[in-house]
């Protein structure tokens, strides 16, 4: 792996940890539409964050999702709640910002927060351990 690849991961990660902020700070603000965003794009940045260690990039989430699901959670190198994290994480995103009449409840946020945290910490451990 090169400097670039690992600079740029470490890059995701930041930007990973600014959106579960700006999540806890919406939350705070009773702004669970908003929340729910910031903290899908905490674990997408994150996930992005794995591919760039690949010098893998993909713009499409879709492509992101299913890049990490498998060559990451079907190798076992991160276990399958994390697949289910992202998905569900996606998926509330996607009715949040396109559905008409959809509203995500505060206790869908603070889980969705917490399981960005999740997410986040897992790949920053990851990233560690693989760069030692």
């Amino acid at each position: 792996m090169d400097d670039y690849s690992l600079d740029l991961a470490n890059f995701r990660l930041d930007k990973a940890l600014q959106c579960i902020n700006d999540a806890k700070a919406m939350l705070r603000l009773n702004s669970y539409a908003s929340a729910a965003n910031r903290s899908y794009y905490a674990i997408f940045h994150s996930a992005r964050a794995i591919l760039a260690l690949d010098n893998i990039d993909r713009k499409r989430h879709s492509a992101v999702i299913s890049y990490f699901q498998q060559y990451y959670v079907k190798t076992n190198i991160f276990d399958r709640k994390f697949s289910k994290i992202i998905q569900d994480a996606f998926e509330i995103r996607q009715e949040s910002d396109y559905e008409d009449f959809y509203v995500v409840s505060r206790e869908d946020v603070i889980e969705q927060i917490e399981d960005a945290e999740k997410f986040y910490n897992e790949v920053k451990q990851y990233i560690i351990h693989r760069t030692a």
